[in-house]
């Protein structure tokens, strides 16, 4: 009878560890996409290097603002197609290596549904001459970060919405950059 009540207490607790092992939260996603543009760096980063000018290229941001500090702790406001805003940082800035990365300062999920995100934004050489590859990639949060989140604000939501966003502005500079 003991044995018994040793077995069936091991199991209990085997039970209990392997439920509540699925009720951590979320897990950080990752979104990657990238462009080949016919242009020079120089001409595509010249288009993309202005942090708070966002809306000069991207069809998805209605208007920018910022601080014109290209440099870490340099902030924008975005004002989507929609009306919503969301607010970024600066956290990292290189002209001469053309990159920068920023993360989300103020979460707004009608605007993007994340909780959180960093973006690093690169543009290097491409294989052809006079041609140039813009890379986005981000590691972000869903915007419900609860056990259970409702569909628009789940992990899934999240990764589809970057996706959109960095396609949709990656689509757009190569036709602006190709016109």
């Amino acid at each position: 009878m003991k044995l018994a009540f040793t077995a069936f207490t091991a199991f209990i607790g085997l039970l209990f560890i392997s439920l509540t092992s699925f009720a951590h939260g979320p897990t950080p996603q990752k979104a990657k996409e990238s462009i080949v543009i016919n242009a020079s760096v120089e001409k595509v980063w010249e288009q993309v290097k202005q942090f708070d000018d966002i809306a000069s290229w991207h069809p998805d941001v209605k208007f920018s603002t910022g601080d014109n500090k290209y440099e870490s702790g340099g902030s924008r406001t975005l004002t989507f197609t929609s009306g919503e805003q969301l607010q970024d940082e600066l956290d990292y800035y290189n002209d001469k290596e053309h990159e920068y990365s920023y993360r989300l300062k103020a979460e707004n999920v009608k605007a993007l549904p994340v909780s959180s995100y960093s973006v690093e934004l690169q543009v290097k050489p491409g294989d052809a001459a006079n041609t140039s590859v813009v890379t986005l990639k981000s590691r972000f949060y869903r915007g419900d970060t609860g056990n259970t989140p409702p569909e628009n604000l789940n992990d899934a939501a999240a990764v589809t919405a970057i996706n959109a966003y960095f396609k949709n502005g990656l689509a757009a500079l190569k036709e602006k950059l190709e016109k």
